[in-house]
């Protein structure tokens, strides 16, 4: 009977790419109907509901019951061969390496963080508290800075020798403050005692064994993979990572990654703010606890949690795991729609087959999409073939040129030393690839988005009148999206720049001429 509603599941998949509907790639994980894992199809459904009405653009999610894959989708133009950009999530696969460097004894938690620094990295003299401080310190960020130096470091050309120079008041160990940068940190301590990049020395034992095959990392103008951020990978992949540590480090009948370990990565080990009011506590997400690189949650869950909405929740009282990607300003919003929807969906048995709502999700899930602007019908401004010289602007754009054909407007941009063709579609979405850096939190650092493949985009227009075109461009392996809205008059251009995050704040104003 399972079999059959399996083959079943499988033929609405097909009937709906058939359908030219958005189809699911085939999974790593044993695929089942909720109601076979005990969770109820409405609940999946309702989550979708509400995740459509919420402030959180979601960009995709996978929701594993008892090592089964229950529900998965994408929300077009995001799809499942994307990797993804993880932002703080990363932390968690550094803390991973520090893991299997302690179980090959290449260090101890207990070592000390200037141990592993040359000379000429430390300032002198070398405090008390920097002295003391120790991997575990920075594990659980109570590194004992304040305030959080990762802006002052990541500006700086010698990370790590800028980390070591600033001021430590706090007795580590004895505060916690967020601290991405020692996590990179870390990332380089394990560079250090290994030889290996941390993406290298994680591929034999982490990733390959996983099936992790796409996947990379920045690297600070050191070398060092950063650690605290810039990892990419499939959102599927987080869900392995996810579901690796709720099976203590069990990988099809393989011991991964020490189980003794993902005990001690996964418990409790400083309170964010002991003092906060129990209301408080209860509300709150960020205030049940901080583990090695993750978090406590409500509801005896633990995360890895990334900026933006990068979430990895690992529910060992459900057994279950749901990773997502998405952009939000709100992450504790996001969170409490798991707790809201997918929580009380799951049941202790196997529920009664489900059909028609399991069918109905499927063809939710398949429409799932963030939809383009929408096309003009009216009278536009002609732009084909025209060039425009910029004024001196914060993105060094000194050309911006238009051509339309076919229903895809081409935009070339040109500044001091490339050229940058992007693609966008008239009311859809054009798929591209860029060098050109797109919106990103990291952007100061020195030696950001370094050695990454060019950027996979989809681009949509529409004219909002008809002297103004808007170009909507989505970096689609990050949760950020950029608008340009393009005023026309005469032979004058002006062009509003918009990132995603800002949330409506207009980023610059660019002014020019034809040529």
């Amino acid at each position: 009977m399972q079999l059959q509603k399996t083959a079943i599941r499988v033929f609405i998949f097909a009937l709906l790419a058939s359908n030219g509907l958005q189809a699911q790639q085939p999974s790593a994980f044993k695929v089942s109907t909720p109601e076979a894992q005990g969770v109820s199809s409405a609940g999946i459904l309702n989550f979708l509901n509400a995740a459509a009405k919420s402030k959180t653009e979601f960009h995709s999610f996978v929701f594993l019951r008892h090592g089964n894959l229950v529900a998965e989708g994408w929300w077009n133009p995001y799809r499942p061969t994307l990797k993804h950009t993880l932002y703080s999530t990363s932390k968690s696969f550094t803390a991973a390496a520090v893991g299997f460097a302690v179980s090959e004894h290449k260090l101890n938690l207990d070592d000390k963080v200037v141990s592993f620094f040359p000379a000429g990295d430390l300032p002198s003299p070398v405090s008390p508290n920097l002295a003391a401080l120790t991997v575990k310190d920075v594990l659980i960020m109570s590194d004992g800075q304040d305030p959080d130096p990762t802006a002052r470091v990541v500006t700086s050309p010698n990370w790590a020798k800028t980390f070591l120079a600033l001021p430590i008041p706090n007795k580590p160990g004895t505060k916690f403050l967020y601290n991405s940068a020692g996590t990179y940190m870390l990332s380089a301590i394990v560079q250090k005692v290994t030889g290996q990049k941390i993406i290298d020395y994680l591929k034999p034992r982490l990733f390959a064994p996983l099936g992790i095959t796409d996947v990379d990392w920045e690297v600070s103008p050191q070398g060092a993979n950063t650690g605290g951020w810039g990892l990419r990978l499939r959102t599927e992949d987080m869900a392995k990572f996810g579901q690796l540590y709720l099976q203590k480090g069990v990988w099809k009948g393989k011991q991964v990654i020490p189980a003794a370990w993902v005990e001690e990565a996964t418990t409790m080990k400083i309170m964010q703010d002991p003092d906060a009011p129990q209301g408080k506590k209860d509300s709150s997400d960020w205030l049940q606890g901080y583990c090695y690189q993750m978090w406590r949650c409500r509801n005896n869950a633990v995360r890895a949690d990334g900026a933006f909405g990068q979430y990895i929740i690992m529910m060992p009282d459900q057994d279950a795991v749901i990773a997502i990607n998405a952009e939000t300003p709100d992450m504790q919003e996001e969170i409490n729609l798991v707790w809201q929807y997918l929580l009380p969906a799951m049941h202790s048995g196997p529920l009664p087959a489900d059909a028609a709502t399991d069918a109905k999700l499927q063809a939710t899930i398949a429409k799932l999409a963030l939809a383009p602007p929408v096309a003009s019908t009216a009278a536009v401004t002609s732009i084909s073939g025209k060039t425009f010289a910029m004024q001196p602007n914060p993105f060094k754009i000194n050309n911006i040129s238009f051509a339309v054909k076919n229903g895809v407007c081409t935009v070339d941009i040109k500044n001091d030393t490339a050229s940058y063709t992007l693609p966008f579609g008239e009311g859809k979405w054009q798929a591209g690839t860029t060098l050109m850096h797109g919106p990103y939190l990291l952007t100061g650092a020195v030696a950001t988005l370094t050695g990454l493949p060019a950027f996979k985009t989809a681009g949509s227009y529409d004219w909002k009148d008809a002297q103004t075109l808007e170009l909507v461009l989505r970096y689609i392996e990050s949760p950020h999206t950029e608008t340009l809205l393009c005023y026309f008059d005469g032979n004058n251009i002006s062009i509003e720049v918009k990132n995603s995050y800002e949330y409506g704040k207009v980023a610059a104003v660019l002014k020019g001429g034809g040529k």
